[in-house]
């Protein structure tokens, strides 16, 4: 499937853990990604938030064309350019802004905005996203917010991102209106720096598992 016929729902679905990565050196990319890809966790998403974040995206999807690779933290029509340049296959953003959703819309990239409040539910819901990125999940209510928006919002399906780990992953993951989570307790700095890479795939085949 290309990644301009796959939906963020597609998206969405194909795991239950999207890790969050922060890659500080680019030369721990693509060992990092084979990692993860090995254990079982295909969808990856790069944080834009180094200097290197653009070209770990080029080297990652140039060596694991089968990766779905995203690029997030993308907050403004720049950093949203600049991701697409690198070839991103879906965008994720901590929040959104009319000017993001518009660009992100007419990209026809998939797109998973953040938002943690009914209000911003709305507005991407008028955008016509349903898809939704609750960030920061345990800062903003956690579980209990997302099943009080299940009653009101019941279109909206949400990957929880912010604090989650793998003991509390399962219960975000039973909830009916989340698809997957968010998290980086599988490849975290410290195992990173070591080059631990079969830490890191260890831990990624047992967050394949959650669901």
């Amino acid at each position: 499937m290309s990644s301009m016929s796959r939906t963020i729902h597609d998206i969405m679905h194909t795991a239950p853990v999207i890790p969050v990565l922060t890659i500080e050196r680019l030369d721990t990319a693509v060992p990092l990604a084979r990692a993860l890809l090995e254990g079982g966790l295909p969808v990856l998403e790069i944080t834009l938030r180094t200097p290197v974040a653009l070209e770990a995206i080029g080297r990652i999807k140039a060596a694991f064309p089968q990766a779905i690779t995203g690029a997030g933290t993308v907050i403004d029509t720049r950093t949203l350019d600049q991701a697409l340049a690198a070839g991103a296959d879906f965008i994720v953003s901590p929040g959104a802004t009319p000017a993001l959703l518009k660009a992100a819309l007419q990209s026809g990239v998939p797109f998973l905005p953040g938002v943690n409040s009914p209000s911003e539910i709305m507005q991407a819901l008028d955008y016509g996203l349903q898809a939704l990125k609750f960030f920061p999940a345990e800062a903003a209510g956690g579980i209990a917010m997302l099943k009080a928006f299940a009653a009101p919002l019941p279109q909206a399906l949400f990957c929880p991102t912010g604090g989650i780990s793998a003991a509390t992953a399962p219960a975000y993951l039973a909830l009916p209106n989340v698809a997957c989570v968010g998290g980086s307790w599988m490849a975290t700095p410290t195992l990173i720096d070591a080059a631990d890479w079969q830490g890191i795939r260890t831990l990624a085949a047992a967050a394949a598992t959650l669901k």
